[in-house]
């Protein structure tokens, strides 16, 4: 059953991933920029819960509290913010360069440094779960840079909504 969480929260990590990648693949990105973008969201999406992780322990020494309550606050808030998302109005987007590149994967990855601060207490093995968010953040944004213009206007929005509403749900999971 953790290992099918660690799976769905993946999913619901890389799903803002997504509807930025079918923004971004608005663009008519070359393959070679399509692979190498969903390569760099990878990487970000495997080490980013790792210092989560990190930052969780420090958190959790320092303030006596519950894990399963740090999950939930985290995942609640994580989801509240995708779902504010989908009501912000979209941005017209230039060719992308390296650096946007980067910066692009370390936006869309933040939220998955923390889910890492209570990962431990949903999963035992960090390293499994990093390497399952990366993944799926590599599928999700490969699929989503990939299919870019034909289905924007339809997904990419409700993508960020159901992918918030799925983490406020297992937060709520984990205090109940």
């Amino acid at each position: 059953m953790e290992i099918l969480t660690i799976i769905i929260i993946a999913i619901s990590l890389s799903m803002d991933a997504f509807s930025l990648s079918l923004a971004y693949g608005t663009l008519n990105i070359v393959k070679k920029d399509i692979l190498l973008l969903s390569i760099i969201v990878g990487i970000y999406h495997f080490f980013m819960p790792q210092i989560g992780n990190i930052i969780g322990k420090i958190i959790i020494n320092i303030l006596p509290i519950r894990t399963n309550i740090i999950v939930f606050i985290v995942l609640f808030i994580i989801g509240l913010q995708m779902i504010l998302e989908t009501f912000k109005e979209e941005k017209n987007f230039k060719n992308l360069k390296i650096k946007e590149m980067l910066i692009f994967g370390l936006a869309v990855s933040l939220d998955s440094l923390s889910v890492g601060i209570g990962l431990k207490s949903i999963y035992h093995n960090v390293i499994i779960s990093s390497s399952i968010f990366m993944v799926m953040s590599f599928i999700f944004t490969y699929i989503g840079l990939s299919l870019g213009k034909k289905i924007n206007e339809i997904v990419g929005k409700i993508s960020t909504l159901l992918g918030g509403v799925i983490l406020m749900l297992i937060g709520l999971l984990y205090i109940i």
